[in-house]
């Protein structure tokens, strides 16, 4: 046999694992700050890979090290419109220490694939390579134009990736009207009859806010009653522990009927926490989709245990629900009160689509094929993705990152957990419905 008959005899189910393998022990930590390594080198990888079965990708660099990669693939009739993939290629940091295999190894164990980004996403971009490298070799078209996009900066807000490229490239989604990526396509497993495959068309929007009080500064040994710590600690405290009304969207009672047909019992969202705990792992997902979130994340201040600051400061991580916005906005307001100067340092609106049309049916379809137990239900992302920034030119987002897991896997302590890893067999089944998915798309 020839090198290149060995080579097309190579299938997707064959190299994902150590597409996924290599991808991971490429460090793309992200800080939020420009300290990390960057996204060069995988962007560099993922252009290489692509450029091996034919595709022309290019690089976008928007600042030092900080790049993504583009291509398109024509489809047999590319007068219908464009459907875009895309993942992102950084990392949130991760302490070796803590963790049981290396986060950069990309070691093999237990029947995982172990490291940072084996969940979130470098497990979708992997299985994304490893289907579109495979059609390529075999000479098989997808029937429409399909946009891959791998992108930097997703992991603190998307603006040296996705927004970078909306902004300053649109063209390059010329004719995209919808979009698959990441924290959605995964299983849950009611019973041995029946998996839910959670298919994520909404998200929260969010508000990353510092929270400011301006007080006197002074003398530590002296009666002061104008102190900057106290004041920002006692509306800090405040907000922390708010329990914010319910509200339920449309996606969430969508996903509330779908289950408790499933369960075989009605679910009432004012009264979740017993059927929270029948959830398991995703009732970290659910149970923050119920209602607005603001999380003190950070505090700061001073310089000196004997002087009182005349600032001081907090970090709060804020999501609002699709529609509530206005509302959260001004619960915060009434809950920090007049003296909490708040300002935003990054802000970013909530998406939600609604579950049909035909590229949903291509979801079902292809799951159905490789798990007889499926279904596809809808649900919301209590976090953000690059769909966000997709939206602005129209694109219709859902989160498609098809994998069956174990019932005992905490998947969604996986997303910037300890230990993250994603189940060898669940990377081949997603390759198997990714591949029959862009056939019936």
């Amino acid at each position: 046999m020839s090198e290149t008959d060995t080579a097309r005899s190579v299938t997707g189910e064959d190299e994902v694992v150590d597409l996924c393998r290599e991808l991971i022990q490429i460090d793309t930590s992200n800080y939020g700050d420009h300290s990390g390594p960057g996204e060069r080198k995988a962007a560099e990888y993922v252009a290489e890979k692509l450029a091996e079965v034919g595709l022309e990708p290019q690089i976008f660099e928007s600042h030092p090290g900080r790049a993504s990669t583009v291509a398109r693939i024509e489809g047999e009739d590319p007068s219908r419109p464009a459907l875009l993939i895309h993942g992102h290629t950084d990392v949130v940091p991760a302490n070796a220490d803590d963790w049981t295999h290396h986060p950069f190894s990309g070691e093999v164990a237990d029947g995982c694939v172990w490291g940072r980004g084996a969940v979130d996403m470098k497990d979708m971009d992997a299985m994304t390579l490893a289907v579109v490298r495979d059609r390529l070799r075999s000479g098989r078209k997808p029937p429409r134009d399909i946009v891959l996009a791998f992108l930097a900066d997703e992991e603190a807000g998307g603006t040296y990736g996705a927004k970078h490229l909306v902004r300053k490239h649109p063209e390059l989604f010329e004719g995209v009207t919808e979009a698959i990526s990441e924290v959605g396509g995964f299983s849950f497993t009611v019973s041995e009859q029946r998996r839910l495959y959670m298919i994520q068309t909404a998200e929260k929007g969010m508000h990353w806010m510092k929270l400011t009080v301006a007080g006197t500064a002074g003398h530590g040994s002296m009666i002061h009653r104008d102190n900057a710590i106290t004041e920002l600690s006692e509306a800090v405290a405040r907000l922390g522990r708010h329990k914010f009304p319910v509200r339920v969207t449309k996606t969430t009672r969508a996903f509330l009927d779908e289950l408790g047909d499933a369960l075989g019992t009605e679910l009432d969202p004012e009264d979740m926490e017993s059927t929270l705990v029948r959830l398991g792992g995703i009732a970290k997902f659910i149970g923050a989709t119920l209602s607005n979130t603001a999380n003190p994340t950070q505090l700061g201040a001073g310089y000196k245990v004997n002087v009182i600051p005349g600032e001081a400061t907090a970090h709060v991580d804020g999501r609002f629900l699709p529609g509530h916005e206005e509302e959260f906005l001004a619960d915060l307001d009434r809950i920090l009160g007049p003296n909490v100067r708040r300002e935003d340092v990054h802000a970013d609106k909530a998406v939600e689509t609604t579950f049909d049309g035909a590229l949903v049916g291509a979801m079902q379809s292809a799951l159905l094929a490789e798990d007889p137990t499926a279904k596809a239900i809808p649900y919301m992302l209590s976090g953000g993705t690059d769909a966000k920034s997709f939206d602005d030119l129209g694109i219709r987002g859902f989160g498609f990152v098809p994998l069956k897991l174990p019932p005992e896997l905490d998947f969604a302590g996986m997303f910037h957990g300890v230990d993250e890893r994603v189940p060898v067999e669940g990377l081949q089944f997603g390759v198997r419905v990714l591949d029959r998915f862009i056939d019936a798309s």
